[in-house]
């Protein structure tokens, strides 16, 4: 197969930045997507509806001339979202979500939710208004393992809150093990996952391939092969519970090569090249159009787009680096060849 023609794709998890720098990555994402679900971990974070609304204009006012693009906001949960904010959010028409970030998880993490137990009462409306809470499922105790943080979270976190709130909808985000995608797939049909490009492709050897890869290091960080190849699993199943969400994270080469260097990796300048690339070596391009192009509209209660894509194989390099505000980003397999590229 040399050319695939798909449903135009939506993202469900993306990170956009503000101002400058976003100006220079926000192109990568409306080029190939038609929505994409917009983090809120700013600084400061968007907490408010009214705040939603307006980095909502921004982006609007920052993409390229004739770009038809819908980004989908995001509220960032603290321990102090009231109820109240939550109905604001869903009457705007705009906030499609809320973001769990439990604190100190990852980037821009410090003002999320310290005990999930003080939003109980915004957790009860979202239940009620059928409004998705987005999670980065990590727990936060110092002494649990790095590379086990994803499933101590489901034991000890988001299992007790589903027995809790049997009917919240819940995505759990940018999912890095078998453990995360079992969970997903046992769990009723108001409990789905996204997955990334880059944990389709790399295990946590590309970590350390030659020296410290610091534009490999992301939050969830990447795990052992038997993960990926869990996760390629659950992707090409075609199982609607899996859906794509890139969270595609951009950071200054400055703040990435660096002694504490910033967790992300920026996957959006060849996001649905990257996943061709895993869904083809996995035997299962037919099954990229569900992942990409339907099963997140469905689960969101939003149409299915009505433009297409088409990929075709085509070898490009992916540059060096990338503009990114008053400095420059490394891109995922920045340098290399490319297989399939947009037509």
């Amino acid at each position: 197969m040399d050319r695939i023609t798909l449903r135009k794709p939506d993202d469900f998890h993306v990170h956009l930045r503000d101002g400058p720098a976003m100006g220079h990555v926000l192109a990568d994402t409306a080029r190939q997507f038609a929505r994409a679900i917009v983090m809120p971990n700013l600084k400061p974070p968007i907490r408010t509806t009214t705040q939603a609304l307006n980095y909502y204009e921004r982006i609007m006012g920052a993409l390229p001339e004739g770009t038809t693009f819908e980004p989908l906001m995001t509220l960032y949960l603290t321990d102090d979202t009231a109820p109240e904010e939550i109905s604001r959010a869903k009457l705007s028409g705009h906030v499609h979500a809320v973001k769990l970030y439990p604190a100190g998880a990852t980037t821009h993490s410090d003002g999320g939710v310290t005990r999930l137990s003080r939003c109980f009462r915004t957790l009860e409306r979202m239940e009620e208004l059928g409004f998705p809470l987005l999670v980065h499922g990590e727990s936060t105790d110092p002494s649990i393992d790095v590379f086990d943080r994803e499933k101590a979270f489901l034991e000890e976190t988001l299992g007790p809150t589903l027995d809790r709130f049997p009917g919240l909808k819940v995505v759990l985000e940018h999912i890095t093990t078998r453990d995360a995608a079992q969970f997903v797939e046992v769990t009723g049909p108001n409990v789905a996952a996204t997955i990334t490009a880059h944990h389709l492709l790399m295990n946590r050897n590309a970590l350390f391939m030659g020296g410290i890869r610091p534009h490999h290091y992301c939050l969830p960080v990447l795990k052992r092969e038997e993960h990926r190849e869990a996760l390629v699993e659950a992707a090409t199943s075609g199982n609607p519970k899996f859906f794509l969400g890139t969270d595609s994270a951009p950071h200054a080469r400055a703040t990435k090569e660096t002694g504490c260097g910033c967790a992300g990796i920026y996957t959006a300048h060849a996001a649905i090249e990257l996943y061709a690339i895993a869904f083809e070596e996995a035997g299962a391009l037919g099954k990229l159009e569900g992942f990409a192009s339907q099963y997140g509209a469905h689960f969101y209660g939003l149409p299915l787009n009505k433009d297409k894509l088409t990929l075709v194989r085509e070898e490009w390099q992916v540059p060096h680096t990338m503009a990114f505000g008053d400095d420059v980003l490394v891109p995922l397999r920045a340098g290399e060849t490319v297989p399939w590229k947009l037509a």
